[in-house]
């Protein structure tokens, strides 16, 4: 295991959609290997997710973890550990909902999108049992994050409005209690 250096805006690699993993490939020890470089390097960074691309793999594996307060983003609910690999996603209805997102491989730069407040999420896990579930809220929404990763998309390709893109210390300063409020009603609405 180990922490590997994050691609960022610009690397070619971010802009292709990752290939599948075989199932057979998915016990070898390649793959193996990066999930435990995916979950070492999220959890170094700081991150909510993290997808293969972001680390320099064209595979199509992601993870999205919250465990304790995330010093990046304290209003996201923990989510358990979900290593996806082959994730296919679905919307479910037509609310949405609209989040300030930041990127590892965007660093120093947030803005808001929008994103479904409900979807199917469809994987395998890193043992390749097939899982199929429904995710709610900000989980949602970094589960959305992650599998545009995968599709060669940035967030920056779902800003609403660029008026809102702003550094960290931006965000901190002009954005933060406001965007503070109003996800943690929406949270406190629609649960995680």
């Amino acid at each position: 295991m180990s922490v590997r250096e994050i691609t960022v805006v610009g690397n070619p690699i971010l802009r292709e959609p990752t290939r599948p993993v075989d199932p057979e490939e998915l016990a070898g020890p390649e793959v193996q290997q990066l999930i435990d470089d995916l979950i070492d390097t999220r959890r170094a960074a700081n991150g909510a997710g993290i997808a293969a691309n972001q680390i320099g793999s064209d595979l199509r594996v992601a993870i999205a973890e919250v465990d304790g307060v995330n010093p990046r983003y304290p209003y996201k609910p923990p989510i358990p550990r979900m290593v996806m690999v082959n994730p296919v996603i679905e919307p479910i209805g037509a609310e949405m909902v609209e989040i300030n997102e930041g990127c590892l491989s965007v660093p120093d730069l947030r803005g808001n999108v929008m994103r479904h407040v409900e979807v199917r999420i469809q994987y395998l896990d890193r043992e390749g049992v097939e899982h199929d579930e429904v995710k709610r809220g900000l989980t949602a929404g970094t589960i959305q994050h992650e599998i545009d990763h995968l599709d060669g998309k940035l967030f920056l390709d779902r800003v609403t409005d660029t008026a809102s893109l702003a550094t960290w210390d931006e965000f901190e300063r002009h954005q933060r209690d406001e965007f503070v409020e109003r996800i943690t009603r929406f949270v406190e609405r629609v649960g995680s």
